[in-house]
């Protein structure tokens, strides 16, 4: 049986001293992080969708909210990806993240029957637990319907089973998310407060993916959001609090043929400014394309392009149950400022093979500058950072 080997990783952080890295490509890109050798046996379930007859992501159509909170059936692939840092009530730190997928099939669209499965919905679901020495995870993959699982349009409102996330109007002019995961051996009951409107990347929302605009999403984040809720591990429940960073994308062609994989990281910096940036990489493993969005703690923004952007590893880990390789530690380069990540638990490798097909390393960092370091998800220009996600992408 052949083992995929690791690409460049591809990152997600929450709030501004440590990091949070999560794996976003895996339905649309491919299905586990690898960096060069062979693509895993199976095709992830994102490469199976109808990308003729979904609707296709074209600059210069702006987002509309709330309605674009919900969800966007007539595209191809969609999620919402929730993650931050979390710390209990013993001051113990904890890494979360709760992904909802959303991936129109294209089969058998004109059959009435609610059994058709026309839209699949996936979730992934993890508690990162450095004292414990590891990562908590689950996966579930449902057909939309049926009363088991659906995505809600109009507002954020993705279920599957007991699984959930939703937003509510709240006082802040971004609302309220709240995240309720019923695992096995682990669980979570979190709300999300967003004290600022989302902040749309790319050009205004439209966010390129190659040189190509055909390769592109609609892209919106939610940094610098409020964490307050429970964490349950081993039937043993625990109040925390925290930091967190939200995404939601949808797209139909989502990366250009000539890409293999990617590194993507969100900032939460301690000055209440934000920073996304993504690396695209080709199968070689050079850059093939990256941007990037910072917002200021004013509101102010500035997008970066290819050239401004550079994510280099620095330590690498390997799998003792895949044999994959992943670059766990990075400087990550935004222009002329500098961050080291570094993570707290080597071993966060999330195995979803049984739902989307990937295999990726997801999981809690510290992230310090140049100019300092400290406890967060993210850090910026004279900033520390706070607590994050990293994740790491594989080729096609």
């Amino acid at each position: 049986m052949s083992v995929p080997q690791p690409a460049r990783p591809a990152r997600l952080a929450g709030p501004a001293t440590r990091a949070w890295l999560v794996l976003l490509g895996a339905l649309a890109a491919c299905g586990c992080l690898a960096a060069a050798a062979e693509p895993p046996a199976s095709a992830p379930i994102g490469q199976t969708l109808s990308q003729s007859s979904s609707a296709p992501v074209l600059a210069g159509v702006p987002l509309q909210f709330p309605r674009d909170y919900g969800s966007h059936p007539q595209f191809g692939i969609e999620w919402w990806y929730l993650t931050g840092w979390l710390t209990t009530a013993q001051h113990q730190p904890l890494g979360f993240q709760i992904t909802f997928f959303r991936v129109r099939t294209g089969l058998d669209e004109a059959n009435p029957s609610a059994f058709a499965a026309r839209q699949l919905l996936i979730a992934h679901a993890a508690i990162s637990d450095p004292a414990h020495g590891r990562l908590w995870q689950d996966q579930r993959i449902r057909r939309a319907g049926l009363g088991l699982a659906q995505a809600d349009g109009g507002d954020t409102h993705v279920w599957m089973d007991d699984w959930s996330l939703q937003r509510h109007d709240g006082s802040g002019p971004g609302g309220v998310y709240v995240a309720q995961v019923n695992a096995d051996d682990f669980g979570f009951d979190l709300t999300a407060t967003a004290d600022s409107p989302p902040m749309l990347n790319g050009d205004a929302g439209f966010s390129q993916k190659a040189p190509q605009t055909r390769s592109a999403s609609y892209y919106y984040s939610q940094p610098q959001l409020r964490v307050r809720g429970s964490v349950t591990r081993d039937g043993r429940r625990e109040p925390v609090t925290g930091q967190a960073w939200l995404d939601h994308e949808w797209a139909s062609q989502y990366l250009d043929p000539a890409a293999a994989g990617w590194d993507w990281v969100g900032l939460n910096l301690d000055d209440g400014s934000a920073i996304m940036a993504f690396e695209i990489r080709d199968r070689h493993g050079q850059a093939y394309w990256a941007a990037g969005t910072l917002r200021d703690a004013r509101g102010r923004s500035q997008v970066f392009g290819p050239g401004d952007i550079a994510f280099t590893p620095t330590r690498r880990w390997r799998s003792p149950r895949t044999g994959v390789i992943y670059p766990v530690a990075e400087q990550l380069r935004i222009g002329t400022r500098v961050w080291q990540l570094q993570p707290l638990l080597d071993d966060q490798e999330f195995d979803a093979t049984l739902t989307s097909g990937a295999i990726y390393w997801e999981g809690a960092v510290t992230a310090a500058s140049s100019t300092g370091a400290g406890t967060g998800a993210g850090a910026g220009a004279g900033a520390d950072a706070k607590p994050g996600v990293k994740a790491v992408a594989a080729p096609l």
